[in-house]
């Protein structure tokens, strides 16, 4: 009979999974928004850093607020997806309400410290627990809501390096930001928020979808029943 030479011909892996799966150029568009978000959400803190230098606070406060809305406003009335616009416009909301509040404008750029701060114990502490963050946003960034990553140990192991990874890179970004914050050095804050911005987030988004879909090739094929 041939019914085992039927199944041994059959592809290792699901066709309808591949299909499935976006490319890396695809997921790394979808997370950074693209070239145009990548610039659209520079551009408020650009404006800051620049008004602040020239002028004082309270019109670098305004005028980073004012592009963020108009960036967002312009996605919404062509029919763009906003989340990219919503969330830098939510970040510089924040950050401009406190620096004008307190009247100090490194104070801008405290929220998105904090929010790192977090973001980066967040993950150590996920890899720790054996509950590995970037998993988990992968199944539902990529894998479509599917954890079985979880019943693989290699993929466990590979998820858990990966967000032990990201935990101290971002911790790293963000410690050299909060060092120019308690040193009163706002211009270079400025310039370092930029700096440390995309480009890294960029990097290890890339580290992350290579190993995640080098791994899940080397997978050994599912073993034949011997029946």
């Amino acid at each position: 009979m041939t019914t085992g030479q039927d199944r041994a011909a059959q592809p290792e892996t699901d066709p309808q999974d591949e299909e499935k799966l976006p490319t890396v150029a695809e997921q790394m568009a979808d997370q950074l928004g693209g070239w145009r978000g990548l610039v659209e959400s520079s551009i408020p803190v650009v404006v800051f850093v620049l008004a602040n230098i020239i002028g004082e606070l309270r019109p670098a406060v305004i005028a980073s607020v004012a592009v963020a809305v108009l960036i967002a406003v312009v996605r919404l009335a062509q029919r763009r997806p906003i989340r990219h616009a919503v969330n830098g416009l939510f970040g510089v909301g924040v950050g401009a309400a406190i620096a004008w509040r307190t009247g100090d404008e490194r104070d801008f750029y405290l929220p998105g410290i904090l929010y790192g701060i977090g973001y980066g114990v967040a993950l150590l502490i996920s890899a720790a627990i054996r509950q590995p963050l970037v998993g988990w946003i992968w199944s539902v960034l990529v894998a479509k809501g599917r954890s079985e990553w979880r019943s693989d140990p290699k993929l466990v192991r590979t998820f858990t390096q990966l967000t032990v990874l990201w935990g101290v890179v971002w911790l790293a970004k963000v410690g050299v930001q909060a060092g120019l914050y308690l040193a009163h050095q706002d211009t270079a804050l400025g310039v370092a928020r930029l700096a440390l911005g995309y480009p890294p987030y960029a990097l290890l988004l890339l580290i992350t979808v290579w190993t995640v879909r080098r791994v899940t090739r080397e997978a050994p094929p599912t073993p034949l029943p011997s029946a």
